[in-house]
């Protein structure tokens, strides 16, 4: 099957970034490295972590503010469960959030999904090339949303409308230049219709 196998973000002060994201509790599956690409605004995605219930959400979300990131969308309840976003100091976007209510054991960090969601112009056409670098797809929602299958230790992989994805994040949807974001696959390399880069990375 298909999958990501890691999501290496580019920054301009790697030591820090580094720092932050052990921990906001992500350093084992994000990485960083130096790199100065100019970019203004929305950068076309949003890294989600689904945890297991609303205090971890609380936990980790303030780990990311107590650390310097921006509370773009503060945490609450909604029909779909509870969740927030913030921006890392390096200007990448997070979302925390759970389809629980409330909480069922103890409170913890624990991930259970993290999932990539790119923001694309066409996600009919986008959807179509995945396909054809063999993912499989989980969940489809027309011209909405998709959701690809990947194996359990990978970043899950969705596409949304760009508008859509940026009013998720809580940004306006404009921005220019890198996304500043690798992704790496067994599919890599190649550069995808909205120009996010996808280099090669064998299975572990």
């Amino acid at each position: 099957m298909t999958s990501i196998k890691s999501v290496t973000l580019d920054v301009l002060d790697p030591a820090t970034a580094s720092t932050f994201y052990t921990a906001f509790g992500v350093g084992d599956n994000v990485h960083v490295r130096a790199a100065a690409a100019p970019t203004t605004g929305f950068r076309g995605y949003m890294l989600s972590l689904v945890v297991s219930q609303p205090s971890t959400v609380d936990s980790l979300i303030g780990a990311a503010l107590n650390c310097g990131a921006t509370a773009l969308k503060p945490v609450k309840k909604g029909f779909w469960g509870y969740g927030g976003v913030v921006q890392a100091p390096d200007g990448a976007i997070w979302k925390v959030a759970t389809s629980a209510k409330k909480d069922t054991g103890p409170a913890n960090r624990q991930i259970d999904d993290i999932v990539l969601l790119l923001g694309v112009a066409d996600v009919k056409a986008s959807k179509q090339f995945y396909v054809d670098r063999g993912f499989a797809v989980a969940k489809s929602f027309g011209s909405k949303y998709v959701e690809f299958a990947t194996a359990e230790s990978s970043v899950k992989l969705a596409l949304y409308g760009r508008r859509a994805a940026a009013k998720d994040a809580g940004v306006s949807p404009d921005g220019t230049g890198s996304h500043r974001i690798v992704i790496g696959s067994d599919a890599g390399p190649f550069i995808d219709p909205d120009g996010f880069g996808w280099e090669a990375c064998g299975s572990r």
